[in-house]
């Protein structure tokens, strides 16, 4: 099988690709793949990283707001579709698959043109405007919420199969757990909230969980804080102004990244984030209660929708960003990790919405279209 994937800009984007990517190679070995990124996101890293060669184009999202700027970033994308074009006429590919972002409109376009059979991706519960409106091209749509289906009209054969994520639910024996908890610098005999606002961090969320740490709320529960590589300084230079060291944290691990992020979402007994698509999945499937503070100002609210699909069950508590203050999340936090019964049946609510075998799923619409 010979397959293009346009996938750019962030992880939310590129990860779900990768997962498809390997699993088109894991049934057909013989399979070539190339990725169609452009020269500034995180598919430069991402998609190398991962074994795949990646060929860039011009692409930008567009904006309705007349300006030079948005002028020339109108033409370089446009200039993207004969771009795209020549990198489809010179590959021939069976198949061509977007998994959402700006660059899925040249790619989309210029596989159209080309005639080839294209296949869509849709993390979010509330599907991006290139998705929504290149999907009048795509033979299927690809859904990781059922709310999404309603969403998309213009698609007569919109399924729903979740998006593929890396980490996976483990059972860890007893031992197991304690020597992962020891590790990490955490005791066992109080709850984790594992906390982490994406691979940049949250400014917001920092500040209320520095509260909470400052004033030493957090006697009754553990914090496995990953502040963002960027935030991280910043926080150390706060707590040392108030004569705390970061290193000597009572009740409390702060790190600018979490590296093994599989064993702290798998020990940890409450999540505490923003509400990205692959977030909730993961959340989901680890059967976690969380409290959710969507990023405000994206594109259609769409982190809000996230967070809903899990809040409609009874398995997550929404704050939003512009009303987080420590004390209102040490409340929240408090209330579900000191009640052991409520905590239980959020999570087994949060799992509800959980996808299992996403990749087969996925891999066995390809073969639908890719006859």
């Amino acid at each position: 099988m010979k397959v293009i994937i346009a996938a750019a800009g962030t992880g939310g984007h590129i990860n779900p690709a990768i997962s498809i990517a390997n699993k088109i190679m894991e049934e057909q070995k013989e399979s070539k793949i190339i990725f169609i990124g452009t020269n500034r996101g995180l598919e430069n890293d991402l998609v190398p990283r991962a074994g795949y060669e990646l060929k860039r184009i011009g692409a930008y999202g567009l904006n309705k707001q007349l300006s030079v700027e948005n002028i020339k970033k109108m033409i370089t994308t446009l200039k993207g579709i004969t771009e795209a074009k020549k990198i489809i006429e010179d590959f021939k590919p069976d198949i061509v698959i977007g998994t959402g972002g700006y660059i899925c409109g040249p790619v989309v376009v210029a596989a159209s043109k080309c005639n080839i059979p294209v296949l869509l991706h849709e993390s979010n519960a509330f599907p991006g405007k290139a998705v929504k409106y290149l999907s009048k091209k795509a033979d299927t749509v690809l859904v990781s919420f059922e709310e999404a289906k309603k969403r998309i009209p213009y698609c007569k054969n919109v399924v729903y199969t979740g998006t593929p994520v890396k980490i996976k639910k483990r059972n860890y024996s007893i031992n197991e757990k304690a020597e992962i908890i020891k590790s990490i610098g955490l005791k066992e005999t109080k709850p984790i909230v594992l906390i982490f606002g994406g691979s940049q961090g949250a400014q917001k969320i920092n500040e209320a969980v520095l509260d909470i740490i400052e004033n030493k709320k957090n006697k009754d529960y553990q914090i496995l804080w990953a502040t963002g590589p960027k935030q991280y300084d910043i926080i150390k230079l706060e707590l040392e102004g108030n004569n705390i060291s970061i290193n000597n944290l009572e009740n409390c691990k702060i790190l600018p990244y979490i590296y093994n992020m599989e064993e702290a979402e798998n020990i940890c007994d409450l999540v505490v984030s923003r509400s990205g698509a692959m977030t909730i999945t993961e959340i989901a499937n680890l059967s976690k209660p969380s409290i959710l503070i969507p990023l405000p100002n994206v594109s259609n609210d769409h982190q809000m929708h996230n967070a809903k699909v899990l809040e409609k069950e009874h398995a997550a508590v929404i704050i939003n960003n512009s009303e987080i203050t420590g004390d209102i999340l040490n409340r929240k936090i408090e209330k579900i990790v000191l009640n052991k019964d409520l905590s239980s049946t959020m999570g087994n609510n949060a799992f509800k919405v959980s996808n299992t075998n996403v990749e087969d799923k996925i891999y066995e619409e390809i073969l639908k279209i890719v006859k």
